[in-house]
This record gives C-alpha cells, structure tokens and sequence, in this order.
C-alpha cells in the first residue's frame, strides 16, 4: 500500500511539471520577416517572458513599437502597438512555435483590413 501511495504521488509530481515543458521559451531577439500583399518588410524584436505572457519591443525599417502577448503551447499571438502617421495602427500576430526555434504565421494589419505572412528566427 504503501508503495501505491508513492508511485500515486510521483506521477501527481510529474504532472505538475509537464506544462513547463510544453511552453517554450521565446526570451531573446528574434528576426521577423513580414509579407503583406506583396510588401515586405524585416523587423528586429526582443521578447521578454514571464510564464505566458509576453512582451518587448520591435523594430524595423518602416515601424517600430511595444508586443504585448501570449503563449498557449506551441501557439502564440501577440500585438505590435506602433503610430503610423500620428495614428494608431497595431499589427497583430498569430503563429506556430517549430522546435527549432522559429515562428510562421500570420500577420493582420488591422487599420487597412488586409494580412500577410511572417516568419521568425530566433537569432542565435
């Protein structure tokens, strides 16, 4: 019985730590290539982490602003908040984390109602 109660407990532990392992961590630079309608662009962000929320700061040669995000396992979605001709025009990203330290996905430019694809590379 005794031994029950321990493997019980030493599989409860075990599960506690298996959302870590599942939540990759995005802390760093990271280069961004964007394609919007044909219009494209690279940006230079560094993310900060703390659990699943994200934030930091990108930019590039035609913007440049603070993320505000989050990270649901491999997915993740954050905004780019940046002033484009005095007015507020956020980008807003939604991806796919791959294992090898890279993110694809999409890009809305909300203020014009069009989107686009990007690509991410964590820079070693």
């Amino acid at each position: 019985m005794r031994e029950l109660l321990l493997a019980i407990s030493l599989l409860a532990s075990a599960a506690l730590y298996a959302p870590a392992a599942d939540a990759p961590s995005l802390a760093g630079n990271w280069a961004i290539h964007l394609n919007v309608m044909g219009n494209e662009a690279d940006q230079n962000c560094t993310f900060t982490q703390k659990d699943k929320e994200l934030a930091g700061s990108c930019s590039g040669e035609r913007t440049s602003g603070t993320i505000s995000g989050t990270i649901d396992g491999k997915k993740v979605k954050w905004q780019l908040k940046r002033q484009m001709d005095g007015q507020s025009s956020p980008l807003e990203y939604s991806g796919t984390i791959s294992a090898d330290d890279k993110i694809t996905g999409t890009v809305e430019v909300t203020q014009y109602g069009v989107s686009g694809e990007f690509t991410a590379t964590k820079a070693k």
